[in-house]
């Protein structure tokens, strides 16, 4: 039985308001020539399928291309669910129309046989445990609850839950468990969001079940696996960089060639990377040098750029040379010398918000700002009195 693991596709991601729609159109047409060309039996999606709970059209409509290709060219079943991204009611909604072509949806679980699939139906080689995110905001209220105390309170609710699948699966079938939560050990990177709850770890890997063949986790970007337990628990990752910090690990989803539950082969596949992301760092002369580079064609660039004061249009100017290099840059931090201490400004000295302003900038920079500085401070207040 061939297995391919996958998870947070996060399909409608937009990196500093750019779309990514055709990074994703060409991320699925490579899974899909992967899913082929290895023969796969059954795909599994743990969670965070789009990156909003109300994905656009353009994101929807991407995704059901998807699932109709691949019912369509191949004989591969689909296990998916949702994610603390998706709205589970959204993503399940045509779920009895899905099952018609070998795909299988899950959103909400209240029981754990709402989560048990045997596959393929006719000859069943393998048994899935299809948990979706589980939410700790479904949790029963209990007045003067402590942090920690409801964060152990739902991280038994998770082990149980986990438990009782495992009771209602053939006990001859390999058995896979599907999850999109945090397990103590896993790496977690600065894109993740809402990862733990109350502070506290929300599953042990000794929570889990003893009677598993691989455990397939999403929520975390950074593919890895986590130690511990005598079966494989690995996070599959997010198929594209979602931040820049990102760009530097490659990313990858896993093959299982599953026999029996204590034999799993697994291995890893690399994803392209479809469009380069590039931190681009230094003095104001450093980054113009480095834009000169005829190297930028086609990829997304994220400047951090040290100044001893601040300059108007600066941002722009860098946009520009790098455009001219077929580079596009998403956004330009500005890094100015720390301060010992805030300027200090008596009540009895501030006037008017443009006296203050040159006041504050004096204080900062011990010099007073340009006449092209005052300018745009007064488009800016004007901006601001217009909005209020």
């Amino acid at each position: 039985m061939r297995i391919l693991h996958t998870a947070d596709w996060h399909i409608g991601h937009r990196l500093y308001e750019q779309p990514r729609i055709e990074e994703h159109r060409q991320f699925l047409d490579w899974l899909l020539a992967k899913i082929k060309e290895k023969e796969v039996d059954v795909l599994l999606v743990a969670g965070d399928i789009f990156d909003t709970a109300l994905p656009s059209s353009g994101a929807t409509d991407l995704y059901y291309q998807f699932l109709f290709r691949l019912y369509r060219e191949t004989r591969a079943h689909a296990v998916i669910t949702a994610g603390n991204h998706d709205s589970p009611r959204h993503l399940a909604a045509p779920r009895e129309f899905l099952r018609m072509g070998r795909t299988h949806v899950v959103g909400l679980a209240s029981e754990p046989e709402e989560c048990v699939l045997a596959l393929p139906s006719e000859n069943p080689r393998v048994a899935i445990a299809a948990v979706p995110y589980l939410s700790e905001s479904e949790l029963s209220h209990i007045s003067f609850e402590t942090e920690p105390d409801r964060a152990e309170r739902y991280r038994s609710r998770l082990k149980a839950f986990y438990h009782q699948c495992i009771a209602c699966m053939p006990s001859d079938l390999p058995k896979i468990l599907m999850g999109h939560l945090f397990v103590h050990g896993g790496r977690v990177g600065e894109s993740e969001r809402n990862i733990q709850i109350g502070g506290a770890t929300a599953m042990q890997v000794s929570d889990f079940p003893d009677d598993v063949a691989y455990v397939t986790l999403g929520h975390l970007h950074r593919p890895h696996a986590i130690s511990g337990a005598s079966y494989p628990i690995r996070y599959a990752g997010s198929p594209l960089p979602l931040r820049f910090n990102e760009a530097n690990y490659r990313k990858k989803v896993y093959l299982l060639d599953v026999a029996t539950t204590s034999d799993v082969e697994v291995e890893d596949i690399e994803i392209p990377v479809f469009k380069e992301l590039h931190t681009v760092t230094g003095s104001l002369d450093e980054v113009l040098s480095k834009a000169m580079s005829p190297e930028w064609n086609e990829k997304y660039i994220q400047v951090q750029l040290r100044l001893n004061r601040p300059e108007v249009g600066i941002s722009d100017k860098i946009r520009e040379v790098f455009h001219q290099h077929g580079g596009d840059v998403l956004s330009v931090e500005v890094e100015l010398p720390a301060q010992s201490d805030r300027p200090e400004i008596p009540m009895e000295d501030m006037q008017q918000p443009s006296e203050i302003f040159e006041q504050f900038y004096k204080k900062n920079f011990n010099e007073s700002p340009d006449e092209l500085m005052i300018k745009t401070f007064h488009e800016l207040l004007q901006l601001v009195e217009e909005q209020t």
